[in-house]
């Protein structure tokens, strides 16, 4: 049975829904699902942006044939090669023999390497190319390292509709909404729209920032991104969220405090260093176990708050393993802009609040608070008093924040 939305008078939402995925790129859980989107324009010429990942491939050759009727498929424009976006492409290829591809010179090299028989019927184009196709014209918009380098956009001229590939996507299946004034995104869309852009595009800040610039001298009218709802309306709302991402600056004002223990010690000093803090008056304050929470929600926290505090007790003369593991994400991913508070542990040679601060040297524009604290083994009256010297210098830091 098929399954889509008419967006426009010409355009189509033919995307679908993926419930049974755990682990997107089998590493980020997605307990809510993903939608796999691809839209299709009903002009002089038919023409598909996008395809879909295989998982749901029967589904999404089903919305196809139904929205093209006793049409054929003129053109294909793959905007991004990443199989989630490209594993049916063989199989359109196939129901349709007629359709001509329309991509990037990298695109296609891609394309030969998952083994799609393009033939002769690849169209390159490049920056600022333009096609038309009957009332509506498309323009490319090179959009390298968005987060493949092969990556680009398309601009409908005529309507004012991005298909902006990767970027303004977000986790999450769609559940028969579709778009972002169909949905509360503030309330249950935010959480894992910055989870999947720190995670999938966090390190390439500098190349979003680029395509921002681009599409801000653009008559914008519509969003349709490859995951995700479709944005038809508050546009401030998500591009000044892409801004603050892609330029690595901080959405609240707040401490993100992450600890590692193994026997309580460490644990039992975050949290009263958390209730210090939210008795000191800054509420906005998160608590997490770095070895039961997914390094990918520790990101997204790592992201949208601007001070940090990592916790770790010292392990086989290091730092932590799974701390280590959220320090090397935050380094991949470009993490920058923070202020970081170190507080360790150890029974003996305790040297994991040296390393970590090692690490965070080697990263952007990391402030590292003075008052680092150390813990021999568990809190005692010895250094109980450093607890209310963090909070007191993180409040004021805080306080002293512009974001």
């Amino acid at each position: 049975m098929h399954s889509v939305r008419k967006i426009t008078d010409d355009l189509y939402f033919l995307g679908v829904d993926e419930r049974r995925l755990h682990l997107f790129e089998n590493i980020h859980p997605i307990a809510r699902g993903v939608s796999y989107n691809s839209y299709l324009l009903m002009d002089e010429k038919t023409v598909l942006f996008d395809t879909a990942d295989w998982a749901v491939c029967r589904q999404y050759l089903e919305n196809i044939e139904y929205v093209l009727g006793d049409r054929s498929l003129d053109y294909l424009v793959v905007n991004h090669m990443e199989p989630d976006h490209a594993a049916s492409l063989q199989q359109v290829l196939i129901a349709h023999p007629e359709v001509q591809v329309i991509s990037t010179e990298k695109a296609f090299g891609y394309m030969n390497q998952f083994g799609y028989d393009i033939g002769e019927r690849g169209i390159t184009v490049t920056e600022g190319d333009t096609m038309s196709f009957g009332k509506h014209t498309i323009a490319f918009v090179l959009a390298p390292m968005v987060h493949w380098p092969e990556a680009m956009v398309s601009f409908d001229l005529t309507d004012g509709t991005l298909f902006a590939a990767d970027a303004f996507g977000s986790f999450g299946a769609l559940n028969g909404a579709l778009f972002n004034d169909e949905v509360n995104f503030d309330r249950d869309w935010i959480d894992d729209a910055r989870r999947y852009y720190t995670n999938i595009v966090g390190k390439y800040g500098p190349h979003v920032q680029l395509l921002l610039g681009k599409a801000s001298g653009l008559p914008i009218k519509l969003i349709c991104p490859l995951h995700g709802p479709v944005w038809r309306s508050e546009f401030g709302y998500i591009l000044d969220k892409y801004n603050r991402w892609s330029s690595y600056t901080p959405e609240t004002k707040g401490v993100l405090i992450v600890y590692g223990s193994m026997y309580g010690n460490t644990e039992a000093a975050a949290v009263e260093l958390a209730s210090q803090l939210i008795q000191g008056g800054l509420l906005n304050v998160k608590v997490f176990d770095v070895s039961s929470t997914h390094v990918s929600e520790l990101i997204a926290y790592a992201f949208q708050y601007s001070h940090i505090v990592l916790a770790s007790v010292t392990y086989n003369l290091g730092i932590y393993p799974p701390m280590h593991n959220f320090l090397m994400d935050m380094k991949a991913l470009n993490l920058q802009k923070r202020t970081v508070a170190i507080m360790e542990n150890g029974s003996w040679a305790c040297v994991s609040g040296k390393l970590m601060q090692k690490e965070l040297d080697e990263m952007k524009e990391m402030t590292i608070l003075n008052e680092q604290m150390t813990i021999l083994s568990s809190v005692n009256e010895a250094n109980a008093g450093a607890i209310p010297a963090m909070a007191e210098a993180l409040i004021d830091s805080v306080a002293a924040t512009e974001i």
